[in-house]
């Protein structure tokens, strides 16, 4: 029987996928083993590979059709074999039901913590007829105000995509190339009430763009993190005037480090101390990690990614430095796979490169803390009975109250401070590795 190739699920919160390109055209021969799609997640793209040997007898999603997870994307059998009536693209909620997918990513995802994502299931029409119409697609058309009756779906069966609520915004929002852009009014509001203006505000706004993808997961995410978890923050000022001189000592003698690496080393032995700090709950019930996975967040042009060291606390610092190189490289040329960007238990997120004397962080989800990293800045400082310069930095935990308390997490930065001011350990790290 003819086989379905289902959209995989490359991750716990990923929900749905886009079929970027086709490798294999409809009769071709199939092995397994054979990529037979590329797909883009939230994070990044990574090939779908055949479980079956036989022919590519239908594809299904086209490409650059959004769907979700679980959603028949083709049919893999022999030759002339019939081929089942399946919807092409199920919504999440029925994907979940969906029998064991028969391709796979070529690269294996780690779990990570569960968070719940929006369903846009069918919705029915005049006179019962359900309309056809992707979760992305629902969504779009929801925020700009777009009645998706009104739309015609390209997808199969006549399912409404993202793109073609996208052309229908195109052609919505379109005016003559000769026409200045629109100044937006906001009508004036009555003098009675007390709150509002009483004048007329002119607005000269350029056209609107869709946000990324990539930066409408973070916004969900993030803004799911900062409404559900009683988050608090404490900071520690570090002096970092021996690590920066044992780092330029290193670099004299050949052996290349940032900032950032001791930061992570330090922070991963610390979690390695206090383990609740690196630990997870779904409100109910806590897991202790035993393993320390530290996720470093990689500005892009479009958003962010958190790519992730496993078991950093085991690493030398010249091993963190080549890993945390290789993780960014991969980042910045969308190279990383999800195993690469999933299973994190910790994060630090560092702006000491771009002038910040102080910030704090939204915790990820899945996690109980992050870390905030500061610029180093010269500052006078009481040393001993006098006055002199040294290099400081601010250091922001952002902790869950639900497993994390003051008192633990200043014991925590205390902790980490000692390690950050004491230079003969990582000289002795550096020997040694």
């Amino acid at each position: 029987m003819a086989h379905p190739i289902l959209m995989p699920k490359p991750g716990q919160m990923t929900e749905e996928c886009t079929l970027v390109a086709w490798h294999k055209q409809e009769g071709d021969k199939v092995s397994k083993g054979d990529v037979l799609f590329e797909i883009e997640t939230d994070k990044s793209n990574m090939d779908v590979e055949a479980f079956d040997d036989g022919v590519l007898l239908k594809r299904i999603v086209q490409e650059g059709e959004t769907v979700a997870v679980n959603s028949v994307c083709a049919y893999v059998g022999e030759p002339g074999e019939a081929i089942p009536d399946a919807p092409a693209a199920a919504a999440p909620a029925a994907a979940a039901a969906a029998p064991t997918p028969v391709a796979t990513a070529a690269a294996p995802t780690a779990p990570s913590s569960p968070t719940p994502a929006s369903t846009a299931p069918a919705q029915p029409q005049a006179g019962g007829v359900r309309l056809r119409i992707s979760p992305r697609a629902s969504r779009l058309a929801a925020d700009s105000g777009i009645d998706p009756r009104t739309i015609t779906g390209t997808g199969p069966e006549g399912r409404i995509t993202e793109r073609d609520v996208q052309t229908a915004l195109a052609a919505r929002s379109a005016v003559p190339a000769t026409m200045p852009a629109p100044l937006a009014i906001r009508p004036a509001t009555p003098a009675s009430s007390p709150s509002a203006p009483t004048r007329y505000e002119w607005e000269d706004e350029a056209a609107p763009r869709q946000m990324s993808r990539m930066r409408r997961v973070i916004a969900e995410r993030l803004t799911l993190s900062a409404t559900t978890v009683p988050q608090f923050t404490v900071t520690v000022a570090v002096d970092m005037t021996r690590v920066l001189a044992l780092r330029a000592e290193f670099k004299a003698a050949g052996t290349a480090l940032s900032v950032t690496d001791f930061i992570v080393s330090a922070t991963a032995q610390t979690l390695a101390e206090f383990p609740d700090v690196n630990s997870r709950t779904d409100g109910v019930s806590v897991w202790q990690r035993r393993r320390v996975h530290m996720g470093l967040a990689v500005a892009l042009s479009d958003g962010l990614v958190v790519p992730v060291i496993r078991d950093a606390d085991r690493l030398s610092l010249d091993a963190l430095h080549k890993r945390a190189a290789e993780l960014a490289e991969g980042a910045r040329n969308g190279l990383l796979t999800p195993d690469d960007l999933t299973g994190g238990t910790f994060t630090i997120s560092n702006l000491g490169m771009l002038g910040v004397d102080e910030f704090s962080a939204i915790i990820n989800p899945g996690e109980s803390a992050i870390l905030a990293v500061s610029s180093v800045v010269p500052m006078p400082v009481a040393v001993g009975d006098g006055i002199g310069i040294r290099q400081i930095m601010k250091l922001t935990l952002t902790s869950d109250h639900r497993l994390v308390d003051g008192e633990l997490a200043a014991r925590f930065l205390n902790a980490l401070r000692r390690r950050l001011q004491d230079a003969d350990a990582f000289r002795g790290d550096v020997l040694n590795g």
